[in-house]
């Protein structure tokens, strides 16, 4: 049973969240709301969602694991205005799920979660640097890294106590520091990985510009990034693997 009603603007930022890295995806459905992970075909890019039940103006479940095709679902949520309300409900016989918005009704087919993407297991990470910044000083590195080149470098630079990030085109260049005084914190750790901006393009976009952004980083490791959504009712970790520097 699975019966609740929530904003469309959390709806559409969490689907966002979980969309930009997989098409479809499995949502466990808690006693205390809904939790997503996913890693995308190529084993690169990994999110971590929750979202709390708190966050829905009601919610009722007694727990159970559905399928879910996200660009349709996002399609569906996209009809409401951010202020309108979306009552879901699932048809346990048919194993559809009833979507409600404004007198709209629509009858989402869901996907076997067995013919889903295995989910991955968080690994546990002890990184040494953490930086916290807001969502707007992400978005302009990845935008102004994605002028010259099609990979960035972030990185800590533990004696300066500097937030970095580099990128290198075959005739331009990026450079980018943000101090201790231009971030919210940083705990400073010698850091320094490669990614593929592609990745961070996609998952930049849903990160709000004004949400307060945690990036762990070290050396040739994977980063996380962490960010609260649905007014902090919801939390989303994305995770990337570094990319490999070929000699």
């Amino acid at each position: 049973m699975f019966n609740a009603i929530v904003s469309a603007d959390t709806l559409q930022s969490t689907l966002d969240s979980v969309s930009v890295l997989v098409d479809e995806c499995k949502i466990h459905l808690e006693d205390d709301g809904l939790e997503i992970r996913a890693v995308d075909p190529a084993n690169v890019g990994m999110v971590d969602l929750s979202l709390s039940a708190a966050a829905f103006e009601s919610y009722e479940t007694d727990g159970g694991l559905i399928g879910v095709n996200l660009s349709r679902l996002e399609d569906i949520a996209g009809m409401a205005d951010s202020d309108q309300l979306i009552h879901l409900e699932l048809d346990e016989e048919t194993r559809k799920l009833h979507i409600a918005i404004d007198g709209l009704e629509y009858t989402l087919a869901l996907i076997n979660p067995d013919s889903i993407r295995q989910e991955p297991d968080l690994p546990d990470l002890d990184l040494p640097a953490r930086i916290v910044l807001e969502g707007r000083d992400i978005d302009r590195a990845v935008k102004a890294s994605d002028m010259v080149s099609d990979h960035i470098e972030l990185g800590v630079d533990d004696t300066e106590e500097v937030f970095y990030v580099d990128a290198e085109g075959d005739t331009d260049d990026v450079h980018l520091e943000l101090t201790v005084e231009d971030l919210i914190d940083l705990t400073a750790g010698e850091a320094s990985s490669l990614f593929s901006l592609d990745y961070l393009k996609d998952m930049n976009k849903a990160i709000p510009k004004d949400a307060e952004v945690t990036i762990e980083l070290g050396e040739e490791f994977p980063v996380k990034l962490h960010f609260e959504i649905a007014e902090g009712q919801g939390q989303v970790t994305y995770m990337l693997a570094p990319r490999v520097q070929s000699d």
